[in-house]
């Protein structure tokens, strides 16, 4: 093979590699303060072999409180709630009876060669350090994306074909 011919396919394999990485539905910012608040997307770039988009679940992890969707034209923003066997203390003198456990935004429709962000604000839970898992469901019109591996002990998002998405707590400032 010629120099010039290997380089350009070097460059090619190089320069497709990132589009798989994003092919995965990612959550930016990837970084959040820990026993803070943030506000976060979770980016949808593709659909399901070319399928649109028509609906996005997103399950909460424990210790995530006062969850809020961000809410989207077209879309129907689903909430779904779970009873906690201790109630919560807000730190303001209320009880916290229930969380959220899961956001879905359903009803839209956003096509295979299009991306979208859904977004959520949250108080994130003081684990300094600690990696927090956001498994999503992406449902389309025909198939569906299931992301929600996550790694086991040695093993990175890198390692699966479907990662959850995933938030790293960094030490409150």
């Amino acid at each position: 093979m010629n120099p010039y011919c290997l380089r350009t396919c070097i460059t090619l394999v190089v320069a497709c590699f990132p589009l798989s990485i994003a092919a995965h539905v990612t959550i930016d910012p990837a970084q959040g303060p820990s026993n803070g608040y943030m506000r976060t997307f979770f980016r949808v770039a593709h659909g399901c072999k070319g399928s649109p988009t028509t609906r996005v679940r997103v399950r909460i992890p424990e210790g995530v409180l006062s969850v809020k969707p961000q809410v989207k034209n077209g879309w129907t923003i689903g909430i779904v709630r779970t009873k906690l066997a201790v109630p919560l203390d807000d730190g303001h003198g209320n009880k916290i009876p229930e969380v959220v456990s899961e956001v879905s935004w359903s009803g839209g429709r956003l096509d295979d060669a299009h991306f979208d962000e859904f977004g959520l604000s949250m108080r994130l839970p003081d684990r300094p350090n600690a990696t927090l898992y956001f498994p999503v469901v992406q449902e389309c019109e025909q198939g569906v994306h299931r992301w929600i591996e996550i790694p086991e002990a040695g093993k990175t998002s890198g390692d699966y074909r479907e990662p959850a998405p995933a938030l790293t707590l960094v030490p409150a400032k």
